[in-house]
């Protein structure tokens, strides 16, 4: 501005920019001043519980001053020893508010100032719903929000300025009322109407003792949907539909709604329940109203009123978070007590029968042999291979080998000899090399072609090759938890991060009836119930490590029942099945940190490979040199996740999605179908066709004759009715839950294999034991008390978060564990059942020579 006081040409340019800068200023000042003048402003002393019928204009503006009593609660103490406690009822304050005049396009302003905020609503109120519709209320009521107060008394006043600018009269009509029960009282319940544009909040303090409490709200209608929030004794409150969200916690609800609320989480020590009724049903599940709409047509809102009831009741206690972890970590130690005492029972028990046998070396091999009750060792290593009548026999063996020593004719070996066959087993030896050896490649298709196999037949690679073959299982899967499990983890800690700090609990599935939670954790129960599958399957791990390294030790020296007798021992699938039970247990405790649609995998990946890895080791136990690689076993259970992902993803109601699953399902049945009825003797190849109808034109056409591998075809033809009908039902129904599905098509496989084997385990004049008895008796009960708990459904993702509400229900052990809690409980304990079942179930056979064990 110094150069303006210049006598330059320029200094004249300021001064007329200056001279027009304050004529401005002076003309505005004075419309002002007309325009002031021109609207007449009404004030008026305000009466609670009074309906004003009123009329405003642009002419007009009408304010309303009341006054009222705020008041909390104080602790005080009198006559110095005794401590009295006055408690003072909040009475909180609710602006109604109704639009008269009809027709009118100018909204009507409402402004309420309080001491600490400022509130501010148009009448007809317009709310925005999906596609940016807009929906048209004429009649509004608000609750005033109270700022905390340092008084125990305080009188505070506000103001309510009513003002439109419309040319026209507009009527209106006013009222103010106190609202008596804005205070919740514990355990208490209470019943109230909300609309979306009559939103309704209340406040509850925290008493002393309590750190914890649930919300919970009700109602009997389904629809229309609506909002339960929790929020911090602050102003504003969201109290609308656009707005709800913004702050603190909150939930979609139909008929329930459950949140639970820590006392840590709110400084002042009490909050805000929040009951917002949305202005559209498509977040609950309920179908759109309308078809979408231009952005500038408005929507008649309709009757959207709900009925709610809603009350806070205190939550368990630190002691119930002791007493559940003690109880689910006792349980489990259990079976680790009982297996140590079943373990020293049988260690006396066989130490007592050793004792009461000469030792070995008092006798020859063949007395040896003879006393145990068997006969003496083959002439190779894994038995005889010689197709006698008695081998090509149907009728079960069920006599001593020792009697029909002179049936088969078997030469005597000394314990040199095994231990020198031994030795050479143990030579650096690959299989590849061992099985494209000339004999063997001259021999297996005579062998695998037999009418009746038995386990020396199929037992004649190296065992120290099929041992490292098999030890691949255990690697591959350790390996595979590693890979899979860390990015899992990382996940489900960012989804428990987004709920924390957004609030919406929408996000996860919980049984919020019965979420407990424990630090970052929502749901800390249904985490810990996981625990039985990883100390289980630890628990599975040391027995089977207890039964290889007894396995060894015989083998070392040169046991001829370890070298010569029973099912093949290879522990690798044992292994791979402990671990698998261990990482269900932590990939289930991952997806129950925030359980939803996009990772309900994780809790299902490995039960898919615990049912193909108990099929694989059923079929391994008579097939010990067909079963299939560590690499291609894994490859196909990758495929199956692949599909699982898919179907979660792209399978709801997508017909072209299930019309490919089913054919992919049917084709690779009959895939498998064949590998096992040939025993792995056949070929996929460009002539599968032409062999295929040559085998139906000379069997089933010219000749007509039966199959030759009777009990095979059997199953076969039972798995293929099994899985067709399968593949017919999802083509049909298309199950939302296909994760389910496509575990209950690996589960169904698996019963149908294991029923056959003990179908054909019986037939054969083997028996059970007692203790494989006791433990097929024991998981099946166990099963069935866990599926019933399984199918109470407390919660579905295949749902809205609403409508998965609706299934919730209050904890019922301990009043800390549900029932998908007790589900996990049982499951684990049938699984680790399970597992002793196929550990144990050939126990009978660990005297009988391998040409004396049929395959089927």
């Amino acid at each position: 501005m110094a150069s303006c006081w210049k006598p330059t040409h320029s200094s004249f340019r300021c001064w007329l920019l200056f001279v027009l800068f304050v004529f401005v200023l002076t003309v505005e000042g004075v419309g002002a001043e007309a325009a002031n003048s021109s609207v007449e402003v009404k004030q008026k002393d305000g009466q609670f519980d009074t309906s004003y019928f009123d009329k405003v204009t642009s002419e007009m503006q009408i304010i309303y001053s009341f006054n009222h009593t705020v008041t909390r609660n104080k602790c005080f103490s009198a006559r110095a020893t005794l401590e009295l406690r006055v408690s003072f009822e909040t009475r909180g304050v609710r602006v109604s508010v109704e639009l008269l005049s009809e027709g009118t396009k100018s909204p009507v302003l409402f402004v309420v100032r309080q001491k600490q905020a400022v509130l501010s609503f148009q009448v007809p109120l317009i709310l925005r719903g999906l596609y940016q519709r807009k929906y048209q209320y004429t009649q509004v009521g608000r609750t005033l929000c109270q700022p905390p107060t340092r008084a125990l008394s305080e009188t505070q006043f506000f103001y309510v300025d009513v003002s439109t600018l419309s040319a026209s009269s507009v009527q209106y009509q006013l009222r103010v009322s106190r609202v008596e029960s804005f205070t919740l009282q514990t355990n208490k319940k209470f019943s109230f109407n909300a609309t979306p544009s009559q939103p309704q909040f209340f406040k509850y303090e925290f008493p002393d003792g309590v750190d914890t409490v649930i919300v919970k709200v009700n109602s009997e209608k389904n629809f229309p949907c609506s909002v339960m929030s929790v929020q911090d004794i602050q102003c504003p409150v969201y109290d609308l539909d656009n707005n709800v969200a913004f702050i603190g916690m909150y939930q979609t609800m139909t008929k329930k709604a459950a949140i639970t609320v820590q006392r840590k989480d709110f400084p002042s020590n009490s909050f805000y329940v929040v009951i917002v009724v949305k202005t559209e049903d498509e977040a609950c599940g309920g179908p759109l109203r309308f078809y979408p709409l231009s952005p500038d047509e408005l929507l008649d809102a309709g009757n959207r009123s709900k009925t709610l009831e809603v009350v806070v009741s205190p939550a368990i206690d630190s002691e119930v978070y002791v007493m559940g972890m003690l109880f689910c970590l006792g349980i489990f130690l259990f079976f680790y007590v009982l297996t140590f005492l079943l373990a020293c029972i049988e260690n006396k028990r066989m130490h007592k029968k050793k004792e009461g046998l000469l030792k070995p070396a008092d006798m020859s091999p063949a007395e040896t042999a003879s006393l145990l009750g068997k006969t003496p060792a083959s002439p190779y290593e894994y038995g005889s291979f010689a197709d006698n009548a008695s081998t090509m026999s149907s009728e079960p063996v069920t006599d001593s080998l020792a009697s029909t020593d002179a049936n088969y004719g078997y030469m005597e070996r000394s314990l040199d000899t095994v231990g020198r066959c031994r030795q050479e087993s143990l030579s650096s030896v690959d299989e590849d090399d061992y099985d494209t050896l000339a004999d063997i490649d001259s021999d297996k298709n005579i062998v695998r072609t037999k009418k009746y196999l038995c386990v020396s037949d199929l037992a004649r690679k190296d065992k120290r090759v099929l041992s490292k073959k098999y030890q691949i299982y255990f690697w591959n899967i350790a390996t595979i938890a590693v890979f899979y499990a860390l990015p899992v983890i990382q996940l489900v800690i960012t989804y428990q991060t987004v709920v924390n700090v957004t609030g919406n609990q929408d996000i996860c599935y919980y049984n919020f009836l019965c979420a407990h939670p424990l630090g970052a954790l929502s749901s800390f129960n249904n985490i810990l119930s996981n625990l039985g599958y990883v100390m289980l399957g630890l628990l599975f791990l040391l027995i089977v490590l207890q039964r290889d390294v007894v396995h060894k030790r015989a083998l070392m020296r040169n046991d001829v029942t370890a070298l010569e007798c029973g099912i093949p021992k290879h522990f690798g699938l044992y292994y791979a099945m402990g671990t698998a039970l261990m990482m269900e247990g932590l990939l289930s405790a991952c997806y129950h940190v925030c359980p939803n649609y996009t990772n309900f995998q994780f809790d299902t990946s490995f039960m898919y490979m615990i049912a193909g890895l108990c099929m694989l080791k059923l079929y391994q136990k008579r097939h010990p040199d067909i079963n299939a690689s560590a690499y291609s076993a894994y490859a196909c259970l990758a495929a199956v996740i692949f599909f699982s992902v898919l179907g979660v993803v792209f399978g709801k109601g997508n017909t072209a999605f299930w019309i490919v699953f089913s054919v992919l399902h049917i084709v690779f049945t009959l895939l498998l179908s064949t590998q096992l009825y040939y025993m792995g003797r056949w070929r996929l190849d460009t002539g599968i066709l032409r062999r295929i109808l040559h085998v139906i034109y000379t069997d089933c056409i010219r000749q007509c004759s039966g199959p030759m591998y009777i009990d095979r075809m059997v199953l076969l033809v039972m798995g293929n009715i099994v899985n067709w009908s399968l593949a017919a039902y999802g083509l049909i129904k298309k199950p939302n839950d296909f994760a389910s599905y496509l575990l209950a098509i690996a589960i169904c496989n698996l019963l149908l294999y294991f029923a056959f084997y003990i179908i054909m385990k019986l037939r054969s004049g083997e028996r059970i034991q007692c203790l494989p008895l006791v433990c097929i008796l024991f998981t099946a009960v166990v099963w069935s008390f866990a599926l019933f708990f399984f199918f109470q459904g407390l919660s579905t993702w295949q749902k809205t978060p609403a409508e998965s509400r609706e299934h919730n229900r209050d904890c019922i052990l301990l009043s800390f564990f549900d029932d998908h809690d007790i589900w996990h409980f049982l499951s684990s304990i049938a699984m680790f059942g399970s597992f002793l079942v196929l550990l144990t179930m050939d126990d009978d056979l660990d005297t009988v020579q391998r040409d004396k064990i049929y395959v089927f």
